[in-house]
């Protein structure tokens, strides 16, 4: 989970400026016109607030704790060059500081069973990268876990376990009905300390956070740690509002920000996963960027509204659908379009193969273009790993094969990613990646895997721009 307690003190202030508003309050009469009065004691009357016991003991069984074991490659260290060639470079060696090779690394999360047959849900990031899983439920039982499929995109994942009978489930809400300051229930696996609930309310929706191009996170103040990772945000109807994924903190622990996938985007996932053990989105081939005033009022466009492309992939669906550089989308299949993030969520619900209705404005006028959305080419995707799998660093680029020598064309960068925040542009050419030479777009993928298995918080990149050569670091963020 990305990193993204008040003194004592604090209370003993708290207390005495209690104290201080109870004297100030209290009717001062002179003595002389005193009258005797019963000693009575008035209560006062205290709100009550929200009690989660109940909705607790009724979800929990449903709430697991999930156990990983994988392999990272271990960072070479160098041998300081006092103590080359002495007895310490063997001592040195065969204690495994001098070598790289890889070791193994274990890792905690949380899920939560959506179907009696025993299939989990979680986050890509808790399994993504595992050799094996383990869910152990909540009377005990510890039981191996097949992953069905990952989402990296939206940090989602399915397990299915066998537990021998039916199991105790939950089921989703409708994130899209939350309001803010709603009440809301986080549960899962905090540090590793097993079943835990927290609560709090519905800070804010919609979330951006730079985690992918689908972010529409819910943001809360229900304490969320490393651990809670995967489980599930219930309403006060106990229904699975959102799963819970990451949490901003300079210091690593709860801070009262935390972000949970809606389950408005996470229940469509989740029965693709299902069926098929892959998500299949609808690919426009198109570029992106955002408009600002001035751009709108060059384009002759009457507000900064839409998406303005700003190139379009030859032989791609935009491409065939008429559609051209400079075109501003201001709606898709009948949702209107107001940026860039919002055409590309419409063009991700959609499957490939679908004929969809694109309307734009170009010189002013309305258009309305249709267009066949494709499958993703496999060459626009940074790929790496065992079987192919997606690359889990996400960084916003789509690449491509160089016509001639070597190298990786960014063919397009999303707009609000890590590689547009670092200046990255389609047309570079990416040389180098971390410590390898780039021919292809697979080499790319995989130079970011072994950084990200490292843990290296970034990865340099050579970059070739219009004759020019330099190097740019790209974060690599968690996911």
């Amino acid at each position: 989970m990305p990193r993204i307690s008040k003194p004592a003190k604090i209370i003993a202030a708290g207390a005495l400026a209690l104290a201080l508003g109870t004297t100030a309050l209290t009717p001062f009469a002179p003595q002389a016109t005193a009258q005797p009065a019963p000693a009575t004691a008035v209560a006062l009357p205290r709100p009550v607030g929200p009690d989660f016991a109940d909705l607790a003991a009724r979800v929990a069984p449903a709430v697991v704790r999930i156990s990983i074991t994988g392999h990272t490659e271990a960072t070479p260290v160098q041998l300081p060059p006092e103590l080359r060639g002495t007895p310490f470079e063997r001592f040195f060696q065969q204690r495994g500081g001098g070598g790289g090779g890889e070791r193994r690394v274990m890792g905690q999360g949380s899920g939560f069973i959506i179907d009696p047959a025993g299939y989990v849900v979680t986050n890509n990031h808790v399994v993504g990268q595992a050799d094996s899983v383990k869910v152990e439920l909540a009377d005990g039982r510890q039981l191996p876990a097949k992953v069905v499929g990952t989402d990296p995109k939206t940090d989602l994942a399915l397990l299915k376990i066998d537990a021998g009978s039916n199991l105790p489930t939950v089921a989703f809400g409708n994130s899209d009905s939350l309001r803010v300051g709603e009440w809301v229930l986080a549960m899962g696996n905090p540090f590793g300390l097993g079943g835990t609930a927290t609560a709090g309310i519905v800070s804010a929706r919609g979330r951006q956070i730079g985690a992918g191009p689908y972010d529409d996170f819910i943001q809360t103040d229900a304490s969320i740690n490393p651990g809670n990772s995967g489980g599930p945000l219930f309403n006060a109807a106990g229904e699975v509002v959102g799963v819970n994924a990451a949490i901003f903190s300079p210091s690593g622990g709860n801070i009262g920000i935390g972000f949970a996938v809606p389950s408005s985007l996470a229940q469509s996932v989740i029965a693709q996963l299902k069926e098929t053990g892959r998500v299949d989105r609808g690919w426009l081939g198109v570029s992106m960027q955002s408009i600002d005033p001035t751009l709108a009022s060059a384009l002759g466009a009457a507000d900064s509204k839409g998406a303005l492309i700003g190139g379009v992939e030859p032989d791609g669906p935009a491409a065939k659908a008429g559609l051209q550089p400079g075109d501003i989308v201001t709606g898709f299949n009948g949702r209107p379009v107001a940026a860039p993030r919002d055409l590309a969520e419409a063009v991700g619900t959609q499957k490939p193969g679908a004929t969809v209705a694109v309307e734009v404005m170009r010189d002013g006028k309305r258009l309305e273009q249709q267009a066949t959305l494709a499958n993703t080419p496999d060459s626009r995707e940074a790929r790496g790993g065992g079987n192919g799998a997606p690359a889990q660093a996400n960084l916003g680029i789509a690449l491509a094969p160089r016509d001639h020598g070597r190298g990786a064309v960014v063919a397009e960068v999303r707009p609000d990613s890590v590689a547009a925040s670092q200046g990255l542009q389609p047309g570079d050419v990416i040389l180098r990646a971390g410590d390898r030479a780039v021919a292809g777009p697979r080499d790319v993928a995989e130079a970011v895997e072994a950084a990200r298995r490292a843990k290296r918080p970034a990865i340099a990149l050579q970059i070739e721009r219009e004759g020019g050569r330099a190097f740019l670091a790209l974060p690599l963020q968690a996911g």
